[in-house]
């Protein structure tokens, strides 16, 4: 069975109710306020098992990431990525929801991940190089998928903050755990100018 990683943005209404979940999908506040289920308290994000969730009193913009069937369905709102994604068979996987922010001139030296996924900007400015391709500078709206398997290299802007958010397909085996494979290994224990924030680790059926 083939799948893509779709990232949807969805402007709500005060009180709105979030798009059905018509496949494994986890929602993002970029502004306004989220609210799952019975809540009354905001959160950033929503994982898969939350089927209710709506805007607050003041609506919502939120970033919907959904892994999809091909040939996938009508997505709704506006469709900022969508990207194929290889799972093995037989393999158990979860949705992660995680935000990475990083220092003035932070660097993620050359990496790979346990699985693909979409990465959007938040703010500032990074530029990505994937496998021998040539630099690409993202800024605050962009997106782009990495597959997991091609080292990556990212160098955030020396003058601001940069933040990305990132969806991604892990191994449900991983959960709770770093999905970073660093290509010179020594780099794992070397200084890191950024931090992770995780706000969903949830496993999915497929």
């Amino acid at each position: 069975m083939a799948y893509s990683l779709r990232l949807v943005e969805d402007r709500l209404a005060a009180g709105a109710a979030a798009s059905p979940a018509r496949a494994p999908r986890v929602l993002y506040a970029v502004s306004g306020a989220l609210l799952g289920g019975e809540a009354t308290e905001p959160v950033p994000a929503v994982g898969p098992a939350d089927l209710a969730a709506h805007a607050g009193p003041a609506g919502a913009v939120l970033y919907r990431v959904e892994l999809v069937r091909q040939p996938p369905p009508a997505a709704g709102g506006r469709v900022l990525l969508e990207h194929p994604i290889d799972l093995a068979g037989g393999a158990a996987w979860l949705m992660r929801c995680d935000r990475v922010d990083f220092e003035p001139g932070g660097i993620a030296p050359a990496h790979r991940h346990r699985g693909g996924g979409i990465r959007c900007l938040l703010r500032g400015r990074l530029e990505v190089t994937v496998a021998e391709g040539a630099p690409r500078t993202v800024r605050p709206g962009e997106a782009w998928f990495e597959s997991g398997r091609e080292p990556v290299l990212a160098v955030s802007a020396a003058e601001v903050e940069t933040s990305f958010i990132r969806f991604s397909i892990q191994p449900a085996a991983i959960r709770g755990q770093s999905s970073i494979l660093y290509v010179d290994p020594a780099d794992a224990g070397r200084g890191r100018p950024r931090r992770y924030t995780v706000y969903v680790d949830e496993p999915i059926a497929l």
